[in-house]
């Protein structure tokens, strides 16, 4: 037997309203970057609980750009395909083969998927790769990696691993003037046509610069930032940000996220944001609550 839902007094219901209502001013018109992937992508209830959030964000005046990822589905598929796949610094190798691969699954079928979730929930989602009329125009990453013994930096090559150095803003300002929910593939277009995968957190903080966006948010499968006591910080500015990686605090796969978000920052966005996407409505709660993440802004709200 389903449990019937916990009613909610009207009384309730009216003060939460009353207590939204400085935030929906705040934001209504504004534009809003999710970046979306993680253990809530493969939860079946909190994709269909992130359909109902971005819908409500449209509804109440907001214009919401999602963009994907889908580390797991791809490295589901090649593992069917027998096609080995390797990382270095967190970022998948990736050969023309694999590349055919990325982008089948990440444009033709996970896309489709959050799009058709978005629409079944009431919205107008158009799912879009970053490919589409050169919507996210990418050149090939390059990383490098000191050798522990010999101390000397060697040249990495990933691939077809690329980066975004161009966002064509005015197509996603096209989609939403025509009321549409873009949801993008971070696949990008390489200046002699070829294709590019594209970090998901990377493609969305660079479409959130280029929309200058009011917050880009990044759905992970943590809290935010702890402290050394393991305690949330709920807001960072860009050079506490950077001092914390420097002592260590910041350690590991939070460090690119964080970079991401400071670059966000420093492109146009007003507030970048790293938050459990676990969490049901946790896009809600940090819009319009007190927050449930980690905020970097440019500089600390009293400077």
């Amino acid at each position: 037997m389903t449990a019937k839902p916990t009613a909610i007094d009207p009384a309730s219901k009216a003060a939460t309203l009353a207590a939204a209502l400085p935030y929906l001013k705040r934001y209504a018109g504004k534009t809003v970057v999710v970046k979306y992937g993680g253990h809530a992508m493969g939860d079946e209830a909190l994709c269909r609980l992130f359909a109902d959030d971005i819908v409500l964000l449209k509804q109440v005046g907001l214009h919401p750009v999602v963009v994907h990822g889908g580390g797991p589905q791809i490295g589901a598929m090649l593992e069917r395909l027998k096609i080995k796949s390797s990382f270095i610094d967190g970022l998948r190798v990736t050969d023309r083969a694999t590349v055919e691969i990325v982008e089948m699954v990440l444009s033709g079928s996970i896309n489709k998927e959050i799009a058709a979730a978005i629409n079944l929930a009431g919205g107008r989602a158009i799912g879009v790769s970053g490919k589409d009329a050169g919507l996210l125009r990418a050149r090939k990453l390059r990383r490098t990696h000191k050798d522990p013994d010999s101390n000397i930096e060697k040249l990495l090559d990933l691939g077809f691993v690329g980066e975004p150095w161009l966002v064509d803003a005015e197509i996603l300002q096209t989609l939403i003037r025509s009321d549409f929910i873009p949801v993008i593939a971070p696949i990008g277009l390489g200046e002699q046509g070829e294709t590019y995968n594209i970090n998901a957190d990377t493609a969305a903080g660079a479409v959130g610069a280029a929309m200058r966006a009011a917050r880009l948010f990044l759905l992970t499968d943590v809290t935010g930032v702890l402290n050394k006591d393991k305690t949330l910080i709920p807001e960072l500015s860009i050079s506490a940000a950077r001092a914390l990686i420097e002592d260590g605090t910041i350690s590991g796969g939070m460090i690119p996220k964080i970079e991401t978000c400071i670059a966000a920052v420093e492109g146009g966005v007003e507030g970048a944001v790293i938050i459990d996407g676990r969490v049901p409505h946790a896009i809600l709660l940090e819009l319009f609550a007190e927050g449930a993440g980690t905020m970097i802004r440019r500089r600390d709200r009293k400077g």
